[in-house]
């Protein structure tokens, strides 16, 4: 079974910038990326933990400086939702309101949908009653757009190109391993073609890994695969001791 937290996580510890600009440019254009960025997932979980209410896959709490020239910072809440849940918004909503209540500070709340529903896309929560309302909108994205954008995600530089694209086709190929492992050696040779560093190389494969898990017969096919790419563009990143320390 694929572990899609893991790679979540990871993936947007590691490249904050390329998940911010790809899948939500307008916050991105916002934040004074010179100036750095902390995460505080530690202090999230303590102000959220007793509203743990439905299965998603990560929270990310990051706390970034704006490039408008205000001495300002902001937190940006990250939400990636694993599965239709009726009381999403209602939980994106309690969140901001906790966060904004302990830090007092302005709080951008994102989601990722990354369900199979194409159908489900949960933006706004809002209550009402006795003339008193509430209407809380965030930002939502659907990973399964991304299927139509296929090209786009193949043409693009962006680091985080990769990990969509992984994540769509294992959902894909969930009761396909052949299927997936052609498309496993595809995105592989993709690192390759995109001339990024060897950390990133490395890293992106390990998301990949997480991903689209293999059996092992066909793990034994992929490292042949992997060992001809290596030796055709000339870079022996992920085979040998380097994968199997990576498999550790």
């Amino acid at each position: 079974m694929a572990d899609f937290d893991s790679p979540w996580t990871e993936a947007i510890e590691f490249y904050p910038e390329d998940f911010l600009q790809l899948l939500f440019p307008e916050v991105h254009a916002v934040v004074d990326w010179r100036r750095g960025y902390e995460y505080l997932d530690k202090e999230l979980q303590q102000i959220v933990r007793d509203s743990e209410l439905g299965r998603r896959y990560v929270d990310k709490l990051i706390k970034v400086w704006l490039n408008n020239g205000d001495e300002k910072w902001i937190l940006i809440h990250v939400e990636v939702q694993g599965d239709e849940e009726a009381e999403f918004g209602e939980r994106m909503f309690v969140y901001y309101v906790r966060l904004f209540d302990n830090y007092n500070r302005p709080v951008v709340s994102l989601a990722v949908l990354a369900d199979e529903n194409p159908n489900w896309r949960p933006s706004t929560y809002q209550s009402e009653m006795c003339g008193c309302e509430v209407r809380f909108k965030f930002p939502s994205v659907k990973l399964l757009d991304f299927t139509k954008r296929w090209s786009e995600l193949e043409q693009s530089q962006n680091r985080f190109a990769v990990v969509i694209m992984a994540h769509l086709k294992a959902k894909e190929t969930t009761r396909d391993p052949n299927s997936r492992l052609q498309w496993k050696i595809q995105l592989v040779r993709f690192l390759f073609e995109r001339g990024w560093t060897r950390q990133d190389i490395l890293e992106l494969f390990r998301l990949i890994d997480w991903l689209m898990v293999l059996p092992e017969e066909l793990e034994r096919k992929l490292e042949a695969n992997l060992a001809a790419i290596e030796q055709e563009k000339q870079m022996p990143y992920v085979t040998g001791f380097e994968r199997r320390a990576i498999e550790r």
